[in-house]
């Protein structure tokens, strides 16, 4: 295990590193500047903001900098917010979306295994239909375009809740909905994909012929086993709700961290875009480490090293 785990670390490592190298040409490649967009900008200031934020220097000096200050976590001041560091933004920001993350992935998890198991139990009958339907929905339809819709009926018409903002928890409701519709729905058919697919197993069968009742062989047997290819879709997710919702955040005028980075690519705040790409990077590859150590925890029959000869 621990063999493992360093190998791992090593391979994240490397691909933090390609992570921050692309991020950074890419940026440095996009046409105009921090500065352009402002009015009747005289030169002269122009020139000292280009030398105080290192703009000036040769682009491997900037990539030099980069580089050590992303792996030392220090991502300098934000080119838009005077007097705010990008760390600031980020720490500010992250426990409202950590929040949001993760009711929409309670959510997300708690309805989308319970439909997928009911679906796998009645198989091609109406409860299966049903719920296959729900998911093609939930799949199907954007999740800004539902957001919007949820804004209309249930918070303008009716009044059930806030249209915006983030002052409690009833705020967080219709974006965590929002967010989790999605996912509800494609967790749903892997489960049930899964379910149907370890039915016909030989462990199920004898736990049938034991005489254990269609729920208590779901609980004991199936569902274990049937999580795997869930476990593995909820890396990535948790990643991406965990960090923000980018478009839901946007909608919700929630100030979360997915809003600051939509916003910081309007601005073209080149450190805070940096900034919030390699954190959503480190927290996506430590999600998907996680998932794989939990594999072997979840089903005992996969293992971390190869067997020996």
């Amino acid at each position: 295990m621990l063999k493992y785990i360093l190998k791992r670390f090593l391979y994240m490592f490397i691909a933090l590193f390609v992570i921050i190298t692309v991020t950074f040409f890419l940026m440095r490649l996009a046409p105009g500047s921090p500065f352009a967009s402002e009015k009747e900008f005289p030169p002269q200031i122009e020139e000292q903001l280009n030398a105080k934020y290192g703009l000036d220097n040769p682009w491997y000096i900037q990539y030099m900098d980069y580089v050590i200050d992303s792996f030392t976590f220090d991502f300098g001041e934000s080119m838009k917010y005077k007097g705010r560091s990008t760390n600031d933004i980020i720490f500010e920001s992250f426990p409202i979306s950590f929040t949001l993350g993760m009711e929409a992935m309670l959510i997300a998890v708690g309805f989308g295994v319970l439909f997928g198991v009911i679906a796998a139990l009645y198989h091609n009958r109406f409860p299966d239909y049903l719920i296959t339907t729900i998911a093609v929905l939930g799949i199907s339809i954007p999740s800004f375009i539902l957001a919007g819709l949820m804004q209309y009926f249930l918070a303008f018409k009716l009044g059930m809740f806030p249209i915006s903002g983030w002052k409690g928890f009833i705020y967080s409701i219709l974006p965590a909905l929002a967010i989790a519709t999605t996912q509800i729905g494609f967790i749903a058919k892997l489960t049930r994909s899964s379910m149907l697919e370890q039915r016909n197993s030989e462990y199920v069968k004898l736990a049938k012929a034991k005489g254990l009742g269609k729920w208590t062989t779901v609980f004991r047997h199936t569902l274990r086993n049937a999580l795997l290819p869930v476990v593995t879709y909820l890396g990535p997710l948790s990643a991406g709700v965990l960090t923000g919702s980018f478009v839901i955040e946007q909608i919700f005028s929630i100030p979360g961290l997915g809003r600051h980075f939509v916003t910081s690519i309007g601005n073209r705040d080149y450190t805070v875009i940096m900034g919030t790409t390699v954190f959503y990077s480190i927290i996506l590859l430590f999600a998907v480490f996680i998932v794989d150590i939990l594999y072997s925890y979840i089903d005992p029959r996969i293992k971390l090293k190869g067997a020996k000869k």
